[in-house]
C-alpha cells in the first residue's frame, strides 16, 4: 500500500520547520507501511558534494574512514555520522564507490550531490523519523515514504528514497507490472540496480533518461509509455519536486498549494496540520499529468 509525503517551501519560514512538518506527515502515514521508513530532505547546497552513507554496522565502519579513503586517493572535507548513516562532504566524489567496495564492502552509498541526503530505516515511520532527529531538519524541500514492503523483503536498502543520479529521488506508492523487463533493458544500456525494489528500476529509468538529455518533464513524459501498472511517483531534484500519477491514477494523492508552501500526501490527513491548509488550495491531480514545481539553483 504505502504512504508517501512531500513538502516544498516557497517561503524562510517553512525551510526553518521542513524536517517537523514532514516528520509529522510521515507518522500521519504510519497505517499506508509500517514496516519501513525514509525520507530525502535537500539542504546546505554549496560547493562540493555531499554523499550519504548507510551501514548495518556503523561503529565498525565509519571509525578511520575518512583516513581509510585518503589512503586510497579519495580525498575528504569531513564526516559526521548520524545514527546508523553518515554525511561525507568531499571536493568530488569520483572514486568513492569503488574505495568503498575495497575498504568498506558493509557501506552503501545511499545519495550524492550538492543538497541531497537521504535517511532511511526498518521500523515504524515515528522510530524512524526520531532516531535521525528528522523534526529538527531544516531544509528548501522534502520527500517521504512509508513502506509495506509488498515486492521485495523487508530492509534497509529496499525501503525508500532511491536515489541514482546526483541530487536526484523518487518515492512511489503502487506497483509496476514490467519492472523485470525494464530492469533488463536497462542493464543493457549499461545501467544496474542494486535491489530487487520496482522503485529503484523506475529512479534509474529517469535518471538514464535525463542522462541522454532529456528534461526531469520529458523523462516522466516517456515514462507514461515505458512503465506498466499503476503509481504515484513523488521525484526530487536540487531544485525542486515533480508529481506523476499514472493514466489510471488509481492510487490516492492529493496536493495543496498556499503562498508558502506546495505540499503533497497520499491522503489529506496527510496535511492536516500543516499551517494555512484552511485556505489552501487542495485538489486531486490529474491522471497522466506531470506537475513541478522548482527553485532558483
Amino acid at each position: 500500500m504505502c504512504g508517501i509525503v512531500g513538502l516544498f517551501a516557497k517561503s524562510p519560514g517553512i525551510e526553518a520547520e521542513m524536517g517537523a512538518h514532514l516528520s509529522a506527515m510521515l507518522i500521519t502515514m504510519s497505517d499506508r507501511g509500517p514496516d519501513s521508513a525514509g525520507f530525502a530532505i535537500y539542504r546546505d547546497g554549496g560547493a562540493g558534494v555531499k554523499a550519504t552513507l548507510q551501514s548495518p554496522d556503523p561503529e565498525a565502519d565509519f571509525a578511520g574512514l575518512v583516513a581509510d579513503l585518503a589512503a586510497k586517493g579519495v580525498k575528504t572535507d569531513s564526516l559526521e555520522q548520524v545514527e546508523t548513516h553518515a554525511i561525507l562532504r568531499l571536493s568530488s566524489d569520483t572514486g568513492l564507490r569503488a574505495a568503498l567496495a575495497e575498504i568498506r564492502p558493509q557501506v552503501r552509498v545511499m545519495s550524492r550531490g550538492k543538497a541531497i541526503e537521504i535517511y532511511k530505516e526498518v521500523g515504524l515511520p515515528e522510530d524512524v523519523s526520531q532516531r535521525f532527529d528528522l523534526s529538527g531538519m531544516s531544509g528548501t524541500h522534502a520527500v517521504g515514504h512509508t513502506r509495506m514492503a509488498t515486492e521485495s523483503a523487508v530492509t534497509t536498502l529496499g525501503a525508500h528514497p532511491f536515489s541514482t543520479a546526483p541530487d536526484q529521488c523518487l518515492v512511489h506508492n503502487g506497483s509496476m507490472s514490467n519492472h523485470n523487463n525494464m530492469r533488463r533493458e536497462l542493464a543493457h544500456a549499461g545501467v544496474e540496480v542494486e535491489t530487487e525494489n520496482d522503485t529503484e528500476v523506475a529512479a534509474a529509468y529517469l535518471s538514464w533518461r535525463m542522462a541522454g538529455g532529456e528534461n526531469l518533464g520529458q523523462a516522466l513524459e516517456h515514462g507514461l509509455k515505458d512503465y506498466d501498472g499503476f503509481y504515484t511517483f513523488l521525484v526530487g531534484t536540487e531544485t525542486g519536486f515533480g508529481v506523476l500519477r499514472d493514466p489510471i491514477a488509481c492510487k490516492p494523492a492529493v496536493m495543496a498549494e498556499t503562498a508558502d508552501y506546495v505540499a503533497f500526501g497520499s491522503e489529506y490527513r496527510a496535511l492536516v496540520n500543516l499551517p494555512g491548509i484552511a485556505t489552501a488550495k487542495v485538489w486531486e491531480p490529474e491522471p497522466a499529468t506531470v506537475y513541478f514545481w522548482e527553485r532558483a539553483a
